[in-house]
């Protein structure tokens, strides 16, 4: 069905085409190595890891702002709508600025400003307390700015860098690092819950107590991953300087273009679309149509009774289980392209028709206990396994085939470009998924 068709998306003109027509393959590609994909992996830990360290701690937000009633129930709204512009303006604004890009500067950048933010916000568990909710309030917008904006030059930088190497296994390590930074934080969050003692009469003061010790260790965490990652990066970057001159001369092209930031051709994005509209657009919907299962997530509850049900599928430890299976399913999801009978880079026509099928999984989430009216199927393990993990693996194997397949349909010195505009459409798509999910609550639930 897709075959004969392909050829038509190889937009590419000149260069080395294969003889099917449908994409680029290098005469020489870097030799691979554990160490290298050990570093792009901790990469794709700490872009994310950040980010998820916010959704971690909603409780301990909740508990400093429960004097405050409007800015209880809207501090998560605010923190993803700040978190959306800030991170897709930045990445426009990045995205624009592509001849003088030193990405190893940007990368380096945006973890030391996780460092910053992350001990600032450990700090503030412990000290100011008794500052109003209103003041916190402001803080944490701050903070969630300068971490979004992180996250855009690490995002932006990151997969401009990887395409460089030529490599499709270390844009995939991103991608898995990625994946573990979202299962780590709900399962910490599961057990602080079940962690707290469940009996009458417990004192306010010692929950307030280990709530903060909780924050404390989540932000700390934050702090320790940026700044191990780090150094682990400067570690790749001075290793790559040191490559000896006759290995250099045996590299792409590419590689002397990004030791030269000043003498690097600007990329036209109209280029970067044409050729690669495929797997934009499905990086674009895939993203977007997976922003619907937040809303749904916090709905949904076990179809046994609260009364009766064991505390792990209690709301309190039930939500956080959901997002456990829904990351388990998008790690699994983003190692799947790394096995090469699995890969479907060669075919985005394919790629994008799949992320326009996973629409299918929102009249899968109205089957459940939305809102605790009652669900169509009667099953935890339905709503579990087969939509939650299931919309996962299908989010984090889309994704990662779209990240992973962008340099091979772009000439060589195209491919910075390549893997930062494929950040951009990312990005774009998680904010319109996100601007969509307000209409999707207000109209589904």
């Amino acid at each position: 069905m897709f075959g004969q068709e392909e050829q038509a998306y190889e937009p590419l003109e000149g260069g080395s085409v294969a003889p099917d027509g449908e994409r680029i393959e290098d005469e020489e590609k870097r030799s691979f190595t554990w160490l290298e994909y050990g570093i792009f992996l901790l990469l794709g830990v700490a872009m994310l890891w950040a980010w998820n360290m916010f959704l971690a701690a909603g409780p301990y937000f909740q508990r400093r702002f429960k004097d405050n009633e409007k800015i209880l129930h809207t501090f998560q709204s605010t923190q993803l709508s700040v978190s959306t512009v800030v991170n897709l303006s930045s990445m426009l604004l990045l995205a624009k600025m592509q001849a003088k890009a030193s990405y190893p500067r940007r990368i380096g950048a945006a973890l030391a400003i996780n460092v910053v933010t992350f001990t600032l916000l450990a700090v503030s568990t412990r000290h100011f307390l008794d500052i109003s909710a209103k003041g916190y309030f402001a803080f944490m917008v701050i903070m969630v700015t300068a971490a979004s904006f992180a996250s855009s030059l690490c995002g932006n930088g990151v997969f401009a860098y990887v395409s460089g190497f030529g490599r499709e296994e270390y844009t995939q390590a991103i991608m898995t690092g990625q994946g573990v930074a979202g299962v780590l934080p709900p399962a910490a969050q599961i057990i602080s819950v079940l962690s707290i003692p469940d009996r009458p009469g417990v004192n306010e003061g010692e929950i307030e107590r280990e709530s903060g010790k909780s924050a404390f260790a989540y932000f700390m965490t934050a702090t320790f991953v940026s700044a191990i990652t780090f150094v682990a990066f400067s570690y790749l970057v001075s290793r790559q300087k040191a490559r000896s001159p006759a290995r250099r001369m045996a590299d792409s092209l590419e590689d002397v273009r990004s030791s030269t930031a000043s003498l690097r051709e600007t990329v036209p994005l109209l280029t970067l679309f044409r050729k690669l509209f495929w797997l934009a657009a499905a990086v674009f919907l895939d993203f977007a149509i997976t922003m619907v299962f937040p809303v749904f997530t916090q709905e949904i509850r076990s179809v046994q009774s609260t009364d009766s049900a064991p505390r792990l599928l209690q709301p309190a430890s039930f939500i956080p289980l959901a997002f456990l299976f829904w990351n388990i399913g998008d790690l699994l999801g983003r190692i799947l392209p790394g096995i090469k009978a699995l890969s479907l880079t060669s075919k985005p026509r394919a790629v994008f028709a799949f992320s326009v099928a996973r629409i299918v999984f929102v009249p899968l989430y109205l089957l459940c206990n939305v809102g605790g009216a009652g669900a169509r199927v009667n099953s935890d393990f339905f709503y579990l396994v087969i939509v939650q993990m299931g919309f996962g693996v299908t989010n984090g194997f889309i994704g990662s085939t779209c990240m992973m397949g962008a340099p091979e349909w772009v000439e060589p010195h195209e491919r910075e470009a390549a893997g930062a505009f494929m950040g951009l459409c990312l990005v774009a798509g998680l904010a319109a998924g996100s601007l969509a999910s307000f209409a999707v609550a207000a109209a589904l639930l």
